[in-house]
C-alpha cells in the first residue's frame, strides 16, 4: 500500500494552539471522533483559522449567527460537494461528500452529485440549485437575470440564492488552499455514511 503524500505545510499540534482554537478542535473531535484535517492545516494562522471559520459557520450553519435559510443542511453539503469536484479538491469531495450522505441518507448521492449532478438521486429544485452554482462556480461573469427567474420557479427567494453563490464562492478559497497545501482527506471520511448502521440486537 503506498504512503499518501505529505502536506506541504506541517500541521501544528493541537496543544500548540491557542486556547479559542485548541477547544473548537477538542469539541469537534470529541463530536466526530477524530479531527478533521482543514481543522489543523489551518491553525498554523490562527487570525486567518478564525475568519475562515467564523465565515464558514456563518453560511453552512446560519442559525449560529441568528439566521435562517432556506436550504436545508444536505442542499448546503451538495453545492460544496458539487463545485468542490468542479474545483478537483480532493479534501473537500470526500469530506463534504461524507456529510451530504450522512444528512441526505442517501449512500450514493455523494458521488452521483461530484461526477453529474443532472443525473442524480435529487429533486429538480435541487438540480437547478446545483445548475446555479455551477455556473457560479465556473462562469460567474455570465450570471444574469435569468438565471435567477429559474431558480425563483423553483422555490427558492433572493437570500437563498445568495446563499448559493456566497457557499459555492467560499469553497471556491477552501479548495484552493487545500489543493496547493497538499491537504489530504482523513481515512474516516470515506467511509462514513456508505453503509446504514448495524442496529443493537434485541
Amino acid at each position: 500500500m503506498s504512503t499518501p503524500p505529505t502536506p506541504r505545510y506541517p500541521a501544528p499540534e493541537i496543544n500548540d494552539l491557542p486556547e479559542d482554537i485548541k477547544a473548537k478542535v477538542l469539541e469537534v473531535q470529541e463530536k466526530a471522533g477524530f479531527v478533521p484535517n482543514v481543522f489543523l492545516a489551518f491553525a498554523r494562522r490562527p487570525a486567518e483559522w478564525r475568519a475562515f471559520f467564523d465565515y464558514h459557520d456563518a453560511l453552512m450553519v446560519p442559525e449560529s449567527v441568528g439566521r435562517e435559510s432556506g436550504l436545508t443542511k444536505g442542499e448546503r453539503e451538495m453545492i460544496v460537494t458539487t463545485t468542490s469536484a468542479a474545483n478537483k479538491c480532493l479534501y473537500c469531495v470526500v469530506a463534504h461528500g461524507a456529510i451530504l450522505r450522512i444528512y441526505e441518507k442517501k449512500p450514493l448521492v455523494a458521488d452521483q452529485v461530484a461526477i453529474n449532478h443532472r443525473k442524480a438521486d435529487i429533486s429538480p429544485r435541487q438540480r437547478a440549485m446545483l445548475d446555479f452554482a455551477l455556473k457560479v462556480c465556473n462562469h460567474s461573469d455570465q450570471v444574469e437575470d435569468a438565471d435567477f427567474a429559474a431558480l425563483h420557479a423553483h422555490g427558492f427567494n433572493d437570500e437563498d440564492i445568495w446563499d448559493i453563490a456566497a457557499i459555492t464562492a467560499f469553497f471556491g478559497l477552501s479548495n484552493r488552499m487545500a489543493s496547493f497545501s497538499g491537504m489530504m482527506p482523513n481515512p474516516e471520511f470515506y467511509v462514513m455514511g456508505r453503509a446504514p448502521k448495524a442496529k443493537p440486537a434485541a
